[in-house]
């Protein structure tokens, strides 16, 4: 019956039963009350999304995996003491964090979202090193900015780790029943556990010794043991081809798979189990004389010709480190095991029980115990091991890339992230979170066309997917395609309601219409469905700035501070609202802290320039405006704002060159041709100054500038009419 039930759940949670899983589990429960049971029920809690019942059942446990399911659900409320208080050691359980790489990366996230950045790095370095595929923690390590280099991260080391890690997961599954002996639900079961052996260390250890025991009855509780730490990663999502003209290189593919997913240790994997695997005594030239000598006797026994039959095996027995790109210690691995397989001397008949065979088989000298397993598995067993390791090699390859252009993006080192990204295969190339990353690199570089394009593909290739949809709103908004932003809002807010990006797409088409109270709104709803969503609370600021309600706008973007310190459009608001109220001392500092996270943009260069010339440093205005302009040469902000210091310095000659250079970029700024006008007047000449006052007019400048602009066309017409008059 409790086998029964414990499948019957697991069953329901993998088809996402959630409500009928909880039932049963309660009925399992009930009537076999165990901590293993309560784990299980909840993990139908947590997968329901009622954390509060998991955290109630699960208070006071003591099982590491216990102690992560309630630090989980600590977590999920909100509670970040009490799931720390479970994941560290203490009197009651010394043991190390529960969970391995996942207990390391919450641990992280409580620390982060706690503000103790130090300590969050120093738990997703961790996560890191108890598995390199956990992806995530490399992600937040980049968004605190203290990432390694990707070569670093997911290098040998991370290489050795994998390798280490699949084959003891190999080792423990080939010693219990093969695949084709279990039913489906006992594969999943089987599965699980053996996740488990590799990330619970606290868990019991007597059912541990029971599962490892060759052929030993698996009890029905370890069975039900769960894969809450398992690292469920999604592979970044794709792109079109068409955005980047750079070809993408193929990465090295499988030359072949096996079969069948056998055993790793083969025929001798019980007796070359007990020795030392990962030794480098062994040469690469023994491995590839063991696998000669295996083949002869094969094309012997077989009367094959030995050229015919060492041929189709040769590719893989003279793969050296460099063309696998794995590292040394597997290949000594599997070389000493071929070779101390068919070495050894057997003086004594003695039976191997092969799960792949029907019955044990006698053999009294090695070469006949070679050629059975040849018999049994004839290509199954290199293959199998080489695939291993080639697998291993391009995941990391792959992660190597993505990390690298991951890296260079949170550092706004833009232009390398591309080249980065330019690197992946065509197939890795083309998938969401890729499309997103070089829509998100492009919009870094205000190059809002190029971001539109890539955005678009996204949004066209993956309409389901929300994330990243907020960034491509904004694209759209500096873009001021009003009807495209609505379009993209509704179809948004179609797919769904409960995306805090559907509902910021809403508030930049109002805040496009100048509906600022209705935009404010807007991500006022994304914040409330989404607390930590940082980007709503710096739209919010911005539509309080644009009311000119600075206090409201700066505790706006001092929200979104406390929630990421390194988002530096929270730190560029807070400069603009100091800006706006004459404090320029503190925009200074403000817009300090923005560059030193994000020091190409001249946007930011600019700004800071107008607070240094308020506060009369004129030359280092001057020398941050020609840092703006050199850094983004197609921005025409820099070159206002320069001609504009020029303009008030006296300079009238410099400024008047600066603005024609502007004016042959931009010729649709009322702004500029405004600037050329006042300037011109104070040249005294006239007959220029009205008519780049007349053309700023015809530009439709905004109602208050269109007001300033006649009021100097009149002050350039009222002294000759009275000239005029005096004459008479």
């Amino acid at each position: 019956m409790e086998n029964l039930l414990a499948n019957c759940v697991q069953k329901n949670l993998n088809h996402f039963m959630f409500t009928n899983a909880i039932f049963l589990c309660e009925r399992l429960l009930a009537q076999f009350p165990s901590e293993v049971n309560l784990q299980l029920l909840a993990r139908c809690y947590l997968s329901n999304s009622q954390a509060y019942s998991a955290y109630y059942i699960l208070k006071g446990s003591k099982m590491p995996q216990s102690r992560y399911l309630f630090a989980f659900s600590c977590f999920k409320l909100d509670l970040l003491g009490e799931a720390e208080a479970a994941l560290l050691p203490s009197e009651d359980y010394v043991e190390e964090v529960p969970g391995g790489a996942a207990g390391h990366y919450l641990l992280g996230l409580i620390y982060r979202h706690s503000g103790r950045k130090n300590s969050s790095i120093q738990q997703f370095r961790m996560a890191l090193s108890f598995d390199p595929l956990c992806w995530e923690a490399y992600g937040e390590l980049c968004s605190l900015g203290a990432a390694e280099e990707a070569s670093t991260v997911f290098g040998n080391v991370a290489s050795q780790r994998l390798q280490i890690t699949c084959v003891e997961q190999r080792i423990n599954f080939s010693e219990g029943a093969t695949v084709n002996q279990l039913t489906d639900s006992d594969k999943a079961s089987k599965d699980t556990s053996l996740w488990q052996t590799e990330h619970f260390p606290g868990e019991n250890q007597e059912d541990l010794k029971i599962k490892q025991q060759p052929g030993a009855d698996i009890p029905p509780d370890t069975d039900r043991q769960l894969n809450t730490n398992g690292w469920d990663l999604n592979t970044p999502s794709p792109v079109l081809s068409q955005v980047m003209d750079a070809p993408s290189p193929l990465l090295h593919k499988n030359m072949r798979r096996p079969a069948v997913e056998g055993s790793l240790m083969s025929v001798h994997g019980v007796r070359a189990r007990r020795r030392n695997f990962f030794s480098e005594e062994l040469s690469a030239e023994a491995l590839e004389e063991s696998g000669r000598r295996r083949s002869a006797r094969i094309a012997a026994r077989k009367k094959i010709p030995m050229s015919q039959s060492f041929g189709k095996d040769s590719h893989w027995l003279h793969l050296s480190p460099s063309e696998t790109n794995c590292a040394p210690s597997l290949s000594s691995v599997i070389g000493k095991c071929r070779t101390q397989s068919s070495k050894e001397a057997v003086p004594d008949t003695f039976t191997l029980n092969d799960p792949a065979t029907t019955s044990g088989q006698s053999v009294s000298d090695i070469g006949s115990s070679v050629d059975d397993e040849e018999k049994s598995t004839p290509s199954e067993s290199s293959p199998d091991r080489f695939s291993l390791i080639s697998g291993i090699s391009e995941v990391l390859n792959l992660l190597k890339i993505l990390g690298d252009g991951h890296r260079h993006l949170h550092m706004y080192n833009c232009q390398e992230a591309l080249l980065a990204y330019q690197k992946l295969s065509q197939k890795q190339y083309d998938t969401h979170w890729v499309l997103l990353q070089v829509g998100k690199a492009y919009f870094e570089l205000q190059d809002y066309f190029n971001a539109d394009s890539v955005f678009t593909l996204a949004h066209q290739k993956y309409p389901y997917a929300l994330e990243g949809m907020d960034t491509y709103s904004t694209v759209l908004y500096h873009l001021k395609e009003e009807m495209r932003l609505g379009y993209l809002a509704q179809e948004l807010i179609s797919v769904d309601r409960l995306s805090p990006e559907s509902w910021c797409a809403v508030g930049n088409c109002y805040s496009l219409r100048k509906d600022h109270d209705t935009a404010l709104k807007m991500f006022q709803r994304a914040i409330q469905l989404n607390e930590r969503f940082t980007y709503a609370h710096t739209l919010c600021g911005h539509e309080f700035a644009a009311l000119e309600e600075f206090e409201d706008a700066e505790r706006c973007y001092r929200k979104a501070l406390g929630i990421d310190t390194r988002h530096y459009n929270a730190w560029y608001g807070l400069g603009m609202t100091y800006l706006h109220r004459e404090k320029f001392e503190f925009a200074q500092h403000q817009f300090q802290l923005a560059l030193q996270i994000n020091p190409r943009s001249s946007v930011i260069m600019c700004y800071y320039g107008i607070a240094l010339h308020e506060s009369k440093r004129n030359d280092e205005a001057l020398m941050m405006m020609e840092k703006a302009v050199l850094t983004d040469v197609k921005n025409p902000l820099p070159k206002y704002y320069k001609a504009t210091i020029l303009n008030s310095l006296g300079d009238y000659h410099k400024a008047v060159k600066v603005l024609e250079e502007l004016k042959e970029c931009a010729p649709q700024e009322s702004s500029v041709h405004a600037l050329l006008g006042k300037i011109y007047n104070q040249l005294k000449q006239y007959d220029k100054a009205v008519l780049h006052f007349g053309i700023a007019l015809d530009l439709s400048p905004s109602p208050s500038d269109a007001v300033k602009i006649k009021t100097y066309m009149e002050r350039l017409i009222l002294p000759d009419e009275l000239a005029t008059e005096e004459n008479l």
